[in-house]
């Protein structure tokens, strides 16, 4: 542990998980007055390779986590997040985080003889802090991502595919469906980050399944035309990530794709959906859901550091 004046730096592997969810949905509820943040989205961010080298969270009076900051490697990209709470330690906290983000960036450079570009995503809309932060150290903004609240409740929206088209699931222990899977990821339509590696990538959906999760591919006459990725705990649901194929772009698939997916979700006894739809266009996510049940919106925005 290191101390900054009133601060503590710590491993948020050396603190318990439930002081990140409440960090997380602290900083919700301030900005758009409801919190989505579940435990499960904590672990799937710690189940990250190489996260306890690359992660850090501050601790104020009574050990108490105000400022949490990571760092994951993707391909040529290190992409990072970084939260801090407002208040008498807030840009404190964060100019010290995201130095070590800074710091542990130019150390990975010089270990791994390559350069890196540095991304900073999933900043929510109304955030006033961390933007201006990272503007000081000459971030600039990026791609936005939309995420809506469903209910799951309402009327389910039937399923329109297109000729030939049929939806099954995913088996993820088979090597030939985990390499369809992350050839979609791959050329999905987003300017956001994406696992390069597939054995990182396997890995990741394995680690999902274990928490809940499910991938969903639509296939046109056998060929995978896109797939969505789910996740349940309990009443929540997830869409982690929709992706369709380049071929078939502009034939519904996408809007196809989250009908199943909360369908899915559904029968597993979800009530409750929140959809995060990466179209590298915030405008373009919002044309798929005016035929959904949507509670509420908010935008996350991707900030890139000026020159690399």
């Amino acid at each position: 542990m290191t101390p900054h004046g009133q601060l503590t730096v710590r491993r948020p592997t050396d603190v318990p998980p439930d002081s990140l969810v409440h960090l997380m949905r602290t900083h919700e509820k301030n900005l758009t007055g409801a919190a989505t943040y579940t435990r499960e989205d904590v672990l799937r961010t710690i189940g990250h390779p190489g996260y306890e080298e690359n992660s850090w969270c501050l601790t104020g009076p009574g050990d108490e986590v105000i400022a949490w900051a990571a760092l994951t490697p993707r391909g040529d990209e290190l992409d990072a997040v970084l939260t801090a709470l407002p208040g008498r330690h807030g840009t404190s906290a964060a100019r010290t985080l995201l130095c070590l983000l800074l710091d542990r960036a130019d150390e990975l450079t010089a270990e791994d003889g390559r350069p890196y570009s540095v991304t900073v995503g999933d900043v929510l809309h109304g955030d006033e802090l961390v933007p201006a932060v990272l503007k000081e150290a000459g971030f600039v903004r990026g791609a936005t991502t939309g995420q809506y609240d469903i209910d799951l409740t309402a009327d389910a929206l039937p399923m329109v595919l297109p000729d030939g088209g049929s939806v099954r699931a995913a088996d993820l222990d088979d090597p030939g469906a985990l390499a369809a899977l992350h050839t979609l990821h791959l050329r999905r339509a987003i300017r956001g980050p994406r696992t390069e590696d597939a054995a990182l990538f396997g890995a990741a959906l394995h680690r999902s399944r274990d928490n809940g999760g499910k991938a969903l591919f639509l296939e046109v006459s056998e060929r995978p035309a896109g797939h969505v990725l789910t996740q349940v705990a309990g009443s929540e649901g997830r869409v982690l990530e929709a992706a369709v194929a380049p071929a078939f772009r502009g034939l519904g698939i996408g809007l196809a794709l989250l009908t199943a997916g909360l369908a899915e979700l559904r029968a597993r006894g979800a009530v409750r959906a929140l959809a995060t739809l990466e179209t590298g266009d915030v405008q373009g996510a919002e044309a798929l859901v005016p035929v959904f049940a949507v509670t509420a919106t908010r935008a996350l925005t991707r900030f890139r550091l000026s020159g690399t």
